[in-house]
């Protein structure tokens, strides 16, 4: 396949006030995709196995009821005429999940998945046998995060901010590719994943998108400040206060999170010493729908957000 069109890169200051005179420059980076669906950091994972696919390939990955991932391969389908697949968490699939049913506008077929059997998903045994149930499409890990996925963030440019380069690069984590790519492009640079679930595993998944012979030093992760998908009020009204006061649009499943549990790290000084930060935002937008649906945002807030 031919080379794909390259995305393009906005930077935007975040001025929060921290009552402190020594506060970094907080700077955002956000992508925009050539496909617009595949947003943030889901271009970056894909683009790898977009062009590795062979021709008549298709696409089979797996995430949860509200996936940007899942969305993002649909749309990225639809566009470069690819089949796609998605395994879904969920006992049942819901037809009036606007998720799922935006998957299924882009022409991807769902399949519901257990979460006995979706825990499976790294098996050997399981990959298997979907390997032989499907020997025609290319199969993805959840959240595109693998080897490739991480390469393809290492094309990312967050170090050079318009005011200069950062000393600390950030970003929502959750599967652990974005981090990955990070922490490969920028290796003599610190990078601060900043998680949106609680797992304990989630080292060692960041650990299992580097390649195996690595010894990266230059990267740590916070403290989650919630389990994945728990939505407070007080994000809520967070992300809604960037929009109004910066006009930077977020949602508070992954970019919200992540920049409020940053904030917080300032504002305590736990990054004392650091000048200049380049935060990416890894898109997720589409999430606002889901929160919507399920009646975690009110239609004031979803109009807001999504403006």
């Amino acid at each position: 396949m031919a080379s794909l069109p390259t995305a393009t890169y906005h930077w935007q200051r975040l001025p929060i006030p921290m009552g402190q005179d020594n506060t970094p420059q907080l700077w955002i980076c956000t992508l925009q995709a050539p496909v617009a669906e595949v947003a943030g950091n889901k271009w970056l994972k894909l683009h790898s196995a977009i062009q590795q696919r062979k021709p008549g390939q298709g696409m089979l990955s797996f995430g949860g009821a509200f996936s940007n991932h899942l969305v993002a391969l649909a749309a990225a389908g639809q566009h470069y005429h690819f089949p796609t697949i998605g395994l879904v968490r969920t006992e049942q699939l819901d037809t009036h999940n606007p998720t799922l049913r935006r998957c299924r506008e882009l022409g991807m077929q769902l399949i519901a998945l257990d979460r006995i059997s979706y825990r499976q998903q790294q098996q050997p045994e399981f990959l298997a046998r979907l390997k032989i149930t499907y020997p025609e499409y290319l199969i993805l890990p959840e959240g595109g995060s693998d080897l490739a996925g991480a390469e393809g963030v290492a094309q990312l440019p967050l170090l050079q901010t318009p005011a200069g380069d950062a000393d600390l690069l950030c970003c929502a984590t959750a599967s652990g590719g974005t981090l990955a790519g990070l922490i490969q492009r920028y290796p003599n640079v610190h990078c601060l994943g900043l998680p949106v679930v609680k797992d304990a595993s989630l080292a060692d998944r960041i650990k299992q998108c580097l390649p195996p012979t690595s010894s990266y030093q230059n990267w740590q992760l916070a403290e989650a400040n919630s389990a994945y998908g728990k939505v407070s009020a007080e994000l809520v009204a967070f992300c809604c206060q960037l929009k109004q006061h910066y006009q930077l649009s977020t949602e508070p499943i992954y970019t919200g999170k992540a920049l409020q549990l940053l904030c917080q790290l300032l504002q305590t000084g736990s990054l004392s010493g650091v000048k200049r930060i380049a935060f990416f935002h890894t898109g997720g937008l589409q999430g606002l729908h889901g929160l919507y649906y399920r009646r975690l945002l009110t239609e004031a807030q979803y109009r807001l957000l999504l403006s």
